[in-house]
């Protein structure tokens, strides 16, 4: 089975339709008066039906077992044919499609073997997914450019000591968003160092050289959208970057550090240590990612893509909360 435990729960919902065909307008007279021999098809198709939505990991081999939180069958006879629509929703961390599949092929099925005695002709014409919704996929932002800069706040980086693994690892994560973004920019864990940078990307001081890089030059006319710091955010002494942080936002977001810290407690006991906040800097979203591989890899897997909507909730193009 497809490992999923780095998935974040989410609502996710389908529908599946099934198309069985009869040969006669008898048999659809039989069906509407309630007639056929073994029973009401309706009722035994729906019982059937339900009973395959949740018994798909049961058949299916690489189905993930899942909480089936809604399920729905409904038919509609038109001419020769029962259309049969089957929709199921789960909060979990995988799509419901084979689940909703899986009860439209039963519901077909059992309706099949109760009018066969009556119809030689009957049929099952197509089995089908309509729609599915839930997952990343839709969350996408529509903002279609993206600015961004990640910050690795490492004294031992910085010094050439330790390599850093972190901020490139999210760099690479970031550009398979489509989000424009350098290498990652290495200061070490000091007071001043994060204030200038902070200030520089987010474009809220007047100078253009940073005194941390001196070689980057800022275009405050185009401040970048998304800046990361990554360390930082631990509880030793050198763990400044939270407290420098917040006196420079205009807004703070608390609710996308409690989803990343949840989502690493999941996973791991000692994420509730991790002192990480976000928020705006004027137009800038900063967010503070602890500085292991595996905390920054828990922190991008629980916030992205979704936290984006941010910029079109900025844009007008969203909606608050």
């Amino acid at each position: 089975m497809i490992n999923i435990s780095h998935k974040p729960y989410s609502l996710r919902e389908a529908v599946a339709k099934a198309i069985l065909c009869v040969s006669s307008v008898d048999t659809i007279r039989t069906i509407q008066d309630r007639k056929v021999p073994k029973g009401d098809i309706f009722e035994f198709g729906r019982a059937a039906g339900l009973l395959g939505i949740k018994k798909t990991a049961d058949i299916i081999p690489d189905c993930h077992p899942l909480p089936i939180e809604y399920a729905h069958i409904h038919y509609e006879i038109i001419g020769l044919e029962i259309h049969i629509l089957v929709e199921v929703h789960t909060i979990y961390k995988t799509g419901i499609e084979v689940e909703a599949m899986h009860g439209a092929s039963v519901v077909a099925l059992t309706i099949y073997d109760m009018l066969k005695p009556i119809d030689k002709g009957v049929f099952i014409s197509t089995i089908n997914l309509v729609s599915k919704k839930g997952g990343k996929s839709d969350f996408q932002p529509s903002n279609g450019r993206i600015t961004a800069s990640v910050v690795v706040c490492s004294d031992s980086i910085f010094q050439g000591v330790a390599q850093d693994k972190a901020g490139k690892w999210l760099v690479t994560q970031l550009l398979g968003l489509g989000i424009e973004i350098d290498q990652p920019i290495c200061i070490p864990d000091e007071a001043e160092a994060i204030t200038d940078l902070a200030k520089k990307l987010s474009g809220t001081d007047e100078d253009t050289v940073l005194a941390s890089n001196p070689e980057m030059i800022v275009d405050h006319n185009r401040p970048k959208d998304l800046v990361i710091f990554v360390g930082g955010t631990g509880l030793s002494a050198r763990d400044i970057t939270p407290e420098t942080i917040r006196p420079l936002l205009t807004r703070e977001i608390d609710g996308i550090m409690e989803i990343a810290r949840n989502y690493g407690q999941q996973r791991m006991p000692y994420a509730m240590l991790s002192r990480g906040i976000a928020g705006c800097i004027d137009r800038t979203l900063v967010i503070t990612f602890p500085g292991s591989s595996k905390g920054v890899k828990q922190s991008f897997d629980a916030l992205f893509p979704s936290v984006l909507h941010v910029f079109d909730i900025m844009d007008g193009q969203g909606h608050g909360t």
